[in-house]
C-alpha cells in the first residue's frame, strides 16, 4: 500500500509542507511516499514500509492496555486522611495537579477512550461540530472553535455536562480531588465495604511535564501527547471553584504513556494515593467545613441541593 508521507510543523504542529520547515532540518531529506506494508502479529500489529528516497524501517506495536485494570502502586507511607492532608501539605503549591476517582482499580482514561472510539478527527468533524451548533440555542456566548483557548473551554463545558470527551479533569486542590473521589459514594454504602476498597487521588507533577514535553492543544492528525490546558471559563461557572484545568489527549493509556515519559526522563511524573472508602462520612464533613463541598464546586441549584442532602440525610 502506498500512502503519502506528511511532516509535522515544528512550530504549529499542524501536517504540513516539507519545503515550509525544511530550514529546520539542514542536510535533511524528506520523502514524499512510502509502501507500507501491515501484518496482525498474534495481538501485535507489525508494520513494515520503504519510502521514495530509499529510507525504510518496522515496528511491532502492541495492543493498548487503556481498558485493564491500573497498575500504578500507591504511595505506601499514606494510607489514611490523616496522612494524605500531611503528605500534600508538604507540596509546593501550583506545581502539581490533581484528580480523584472513586475506585483504585480505574486506570487514567478519558471518557471517550473508555468509550471506544478511537477516531478523533471524527469526533471533531461530527459530535464537536453537531454539538457546537445545538450549544449555540442554549448558550449566549459563542465559542470560536479555532481559538485552542475557546475549544478547550466549549468541550470543558460539554464534559462537565456529561458529553464524553477526550479530556481529562484536574485541580489545583489535593482538598478538591478529594471531595471528588468520594463524590460518587454514598455513607450507607461504604459503611459495608471491605477495608481493602479503596478511591484514588492522582497527582501529577505539571511543571516538569511542561518543561519536559511538548504541549499540543490539538487532537489529531497528531504524534501521541498528553497536554496540559487551562481553559477559559466561558458559560462554565465550575471552572474557577474548582481550580480546575484539563489535559487533552490522542492516547488511550494514559498511564502507560506517562510512564514510558518517565523512563525516557528518569524522573516520576505521576504519583497515586489511595484511601478507604470507609472514612468518606468524616472527610467529606471536613471537607465540608473547608468549604469543599456540594454547593459552592458546583454552582447552581443542582449543586446546592446536593449539598444540603449530604447534610441533612444520612444516605
Amino acid at each position: 500500500m502506498r500512502l503519502l508521507v506528511k511532516v509535522i510543523d515544528p512550530n504549529t504542529a499542524d501536517p504540513g509542507d516539507w519545503n515550509k520547515v525544511a530550514e529546520h532540518f539542514p542536510g535533511f531529506n524528506f520523502p514524499a511516499s512510502a509502501d507500507v506494508e501491515f501484518e496482525l502479529v498474534a495481538d501485535h500489529l507489525k508494520i513494515e514500509w520503504k519510502t521514495d528516497i530509499g529510507t525504510f524501517g518496522s515496528a511491532l506495536i502492541a495492543p493498548s492496555q487503556g481498558s485493564h485494570t491500573s497498575i500504578l502502586q500507591p504511595v505506601a507511607s499514606v494510607s489514611n486522611w490523616q496522612q494524605f492532608r500531611e503528605y500534600v501539605r508538604e507540596l509546593k503549591p501550583h506545581e502539581f495537579i490533581f484528580r480523584g476517582q472513586r475506585d483504585n482499580s480505574w486506570r487514567l482514561r478519558t471518557c471517550f477512550h473508555r468509550t471506544g472510539r478511537t477516531n478523533l478527527a471524527r469526533y471533531y468533524r461530527q459530535d464537536i461540530l453537531t454539538l457546537w451548533r445545538h450549544f449555540s440555542a442554549i448558550v449566549p456566548q459563542h465559542f470560536d472553535l479555532s481559538n485552542p483557548l475557546h475549544y478547550a473551554a466549549f468541550v470543558s463545558l460539554a464534559q462537565h455536562h456529561g458529553f464524553p470527551t477526550p479530556l481529562l479533569d484536574w485541580t489545583y486542590s489535593p482538598f478538591v480531588a478529594a471531595y471528588f473521589a468520594y463524590r460518587g459514594l454514598r455513607n450507607s454504602e461504604v459503611k459495608a465495604e471491605p477495608p481493602a476498597r479503596k478511591v484514588r487521588i492522582f497527582i501529577f507533577d505539571k511543571n516538569e511535564w511542561l518543561k519536559s514535553f511538548i504541549q499540543v492543544p490539538k487532537l489529531a492528525p497528531l504524534p501521541p501527547h498528553f497536554t496540559i490546558l487551562e481553559p477559559l471559563a466561558i458559560a462554565n461557572p465550575r471552572i474557577i471553584p474548582q481550580q480546575a484545568l484539563v489535559s487533552v489527549t490522542n492516547i488511550d493509556d494514559i498511564e502507560g504513556y506517562i510512564q514510558w515519559a518517565e523512563s525516557v526522563s528518569g524522573k516520576t511524573l505521576l504519583r497515586v494515593i489511595d484511601l478507604p472508602v470507609q472514612e468518606r462520612p468524616d472527610v467529606v464533613s471536613e471537607l465540608s467545613l473547608m468549604g469543599v463541598a456540594a454547593g459552592s464546586l458546583l454552582p447552581g441549584l443542582d449543586g446546592t441541593c446536593e449539598e444540603l442532602k449530604e447534610r441533612f440525610y444520612d444516605l
